[in-house]
């Protein structure tokens, strides 16, 4: 039993799903989301207030301006992409806090979840004092 118990609480330390991730934007958490994906996937739809920063551009340089006491929530396409997992694992040896977000943008736009950019998807919009 406490083997599994602590499999649970292991799993939800580094994940997170995207009814958690829009409340957590909506209450203005202290955290970061960010799209692993190549440049033009981040233009075409996005989670709003994402920045975009592809998996294989992540480095010391890259990242050497964000603020390691945020928590940086990594998404990518969603089951049939991994570009979330090595964006988090690079993040995550640089010393930042992280989870990803299960499914990535495409249950994000499933649990009705509204997207930005030149293709957005249309659904619930994230209302807070940002």
């Amino acid at each position: 039993m406490e083997e599994q118990i602590k499999f649970y609480k292991n799993k939800l330390a580094f994940e997170m799903d995207a009814s958690d991730l829009f409340g957590a934007l909506e209450k203005n958490e202290n955290i970061i989301v960010v799209d692993t994906r190549q440049d033009f996937g981040y233009k075409n739809e996005h989670i709003p207030m994402a920045i975009n920063l592809p998996h294989n551009k992540i480095n010391y340089e890259s990242t050497k301006h964000l603020d390691k006491e945020k928590l940086y929530i990594c998404y990518c396409d969603g089951v049939g992409c991994n570009a979330s997992t090595k964006g988090a694992l690079k993040m995550s040896k640089l010393g930042f806090k992280v989870k990803e977000l299960i499914g990535g943008i495409e249950w994000w736009k499933f649990d009705g979840y509204q997207t930005k950019g030149v293709k957005p998807t249309k659904g619930s919009e994230i209302n807070c004092a940002c």
